[in-house]
């Protein structure tokens, strides 16, 4: 047994520190960017894939495989971003005879284009936004756009990340922002496609954690408010989400169960959701099959390694806890530090790490790719490290991230610190009443 991870940064270091305490050897895989990084030091072997750029490197298939099958790995843990959701790779790395730690490439397809994975929701009864229920061209989208009312959403089906998306708030804008998506698209994700909703202007970002096994068994883990993003990139999560109630938070659970079971899904996912507080209704957004970027507030409310239960899953045993096991305690923050000045227009920094200090006490977790003497490349996302704190409360949370930004030393670049610091003093993120335009409408960033 081998785990090969085909990712680097902070998520391959977790995924390494999750296998090593299953006993599971691990094989690293790096760009020679990347060639005196932690998770080349952490694994047990390591192995240059290719040069910096991401296409000859992180997301050169052959390569990847070539390597897996050389030293004889039995799985490939893709973690997010560059291949996760790449459902070739998953077909090809099961055609190798290598266990892919996540769902089928079935599953992958199906959830990865954005109109089918919409159809699909809709057979199983989950909400969705009203739009269209497929592809439309410029004619059909103009046609519903009249019968539907602006504003409107213009999504690329194979999109993802806050790419291959426009609003228009009128025709004019609605025949613009078709032709920019559909090249943006057609040059970011190899297919220009896309499908058109109705745009809901003020509304959070809450998704639902889902497990399940190769037998069927699915549960959830409860929901992550993902709404403080920048661009429509997260950058702050916190769980349980401060704007639901009970009864919600069951009936979203309920409707990512259903999604996940409409196609047997397996291994760790997410199902993401609009949320309306004002009328306390959900819809359906997309659904990401392998581990988020934000999977730690889950584990620190309920205790539970999804980490460790991939590789599980992956090994072919069934979930060892059922639905009934989960329970929610506390509440927990993530903020994503990223190599950013957040005073320069968010300018993405790259250099060497002079000083790194990281915060800790109880509750206090830090999962980075960093180190004093770390060098940042300026080839891959900008993200670094993320902190995360746990307390009892939201308003103890809050307390415990403020002195953990505090601590959190970074000399040699700039990073989010400060952001992150302004955000968390901020009255209206306090009160938890909040939407996902906050940061453009509330922060005025003061060095």
């Amino acid at each position: 047994m081998k785990l090969l991870i085909a990712n680097r940064g902070e998520i391959a270091v977790r995924i390494i520190r999750a296998a090593k305490e299953l006993n599971i050897p691990t094989v690293a895989v790096f760009s020679e960017a990347d060639r005196e990084a932690l998770h080349v030091r952490l694994a047990d072997e390591a192995y240059c894939i290719g040069p910096n750029p991401s296409k000859d490197s992180y997301l050169n298939i052959p390569n990847i495989l070539s390597v897996a099958c050389a030293v004889d790995a039995t799985m490939i843990h893709p973690g997010y971003g560059f291949l996760a959701e790449n459902a070739e790779f998953a077909e090809m790395s099961e055609a190798c005879g290598i266990q892919f730690v996540g769902p089928s490439s079935y599953a992958i397809r199906k959830m990865g284009i954005k109109d089918e994975a919409k159809r699909t929701m809709i057979e199983s009864g989950v909400p969705v936004v009203p739009g269209s229920s497929g592809v439309v061209t410029d004619e059909e989208a103009i046609e519903l756009a009249r019968e539907i009312g602006y504003p409107v959403i213009i999504k690329a089906t194979a999109g993802g990340g806050g790419r291959g998306i426009r609003v228009a708030f009128d025709e004019s804008e609605l025949v613009k922002g078709l032709t920019d998506t559909r090249k943006e698209a057609k040059q970011a994700f190899g297919n220009g496609d896309v499908y058109l909703e109705k745009y809901i202007e003020s509304f959070r970002h809450v998704e639902v954690q889902v497990l399940a096994d190769q037998y069927g068994n699915v549960i959830h883990l409860g929901e992550r408010d993902c709404t403080i993003q920048r661009r429509m990139q997260k950058l702050v999560e916190e769980a349980p989400s401060p704007a639901i109630d009970e009864t919600t938070r069951q009936a979203m659970g309920d409707a990512a169960v259903k999604a996940a079971k409409a196609i047997q899904y397996s291994g760790a996912g997410t199902i993401e959701f609009i949320y309306v507080p004002e009328v306390n209704e959900f819809y359906f957004m997309e659904m990401n099959t392998r581990i988020q970027v934000e999977h730690p507030v889950t584990e620190m409310i309920t205790g539970f390694d999804l980490v460790q239960a991939q590789l599980e899953v992956a090994l072919g045993h069934p979930l060892a806890i059922s639905q009934a096991d989960i329970k929610f305690s506390g509440h927990s923050i993530e903020c994503r530090i990223n190599a950013e000045d957040p005073f320069a227009d968010f300018r993405p920094m790259a250099g060497k790490i002079d000083q790194y200090i990281v915060p800790g006490g109880m509750g206090v977790r830090v999962d980075s790719g960093l180190y004093a003497g770390a060098v940042i490349p300026p080839f891959y996302d900008s993200m670094v490290a993320k902190l995360i704190v746990h307390a009892p409360t939201r308003e103890e949370a809050i307390a415990k991230m403020l002195r953990a930004l505090d601590e959190f030393t970074v000399s040699g670049i700039h990073t989010t610190i400060p952001f992150h610091q302004q955000v968390m003093a901020h009255e209206r993120f306090r009160t938890g009443a909040f939407d996902t335009k906050f940061v453009e409408k509330e922060m005025t960033l003061t060095k």
